[in-house]
């Protein structure tokens, strides 16, 4: 699939089979990851690879915003170590990981644990250290739902983009 291509279909999927996902496809799902930009090339990200099942599980109840978790194949999650841009470093990561995914057949859909106490819970079950935050979980897996249209709805360019000033208008 070509990279407009894939932008332009992809699908936040949060229903998944319980097919595993092929470890070579997880080797590029995380290389994709390493290979993002981040801020003064500083790479201060950990990806954890989870697929044992009852941490699975575990996840899924930790994760109130993200229950699916407990039934999907794979989930990474992102830790940043002391990054000057955190936020911004990881979501170029997951992005890259999606789009690897999502070329591949595989769908994710990001799980933000917000909750303090979720967070706790995400890092003594994982085992992060205490200094280090956590981003996101990122569950994968093949889709189990009907596929829908391909892409999602969105804005027309000229309600979004703006040309030299923020009241430019589009050419």
């Amino acid at each position: 699939m070509d990279v407009y291509q894939c932008l332009r279909s992809r699908r936040t999927v949060r229903d998944y089979k319980p097919d595993p996902i092929p470890q070579e496809l997880v080797r590029r799902i995380l290389k994709a990851g390493r290979w993002a930009p981040s801020s003064s090339n500083t790479q201060k990200w950990h990806f954890i690879v989870i697929q044992e099942r009852d941490t699975l599980q575990a996840l899924g109840k930790i994760a109130t915003q993200g229950t699916f978790i407990a039934q999907a194949p794979l989930t990474i999650a992102i830790v940043m170590d002391d990054a000057p841009r955190p936020q911004l470093d990881a979501g170029r990561a997951l992005q890259q990981m999606e789009l690897m995914a999502w070329s591949e057949g595989v769908g994710m859909c990001f799980v933000g644990v917000r909750e303090a106490d979720q967070q706790i819970a995400v890092k003594k079950l994982l085992g992060i250290p205490e200094t280090m935050e956590l981003i996101t979980l990122l569950p994968f897996g093949y889709r189990a739902d009907v596929p829908k249209a391909e892409g999602t709805p969105r804005k027309p360019l000229e309600e979004i983009v703006h040309w030299e000033r923020f009241d430019g208008k589009a050419i």
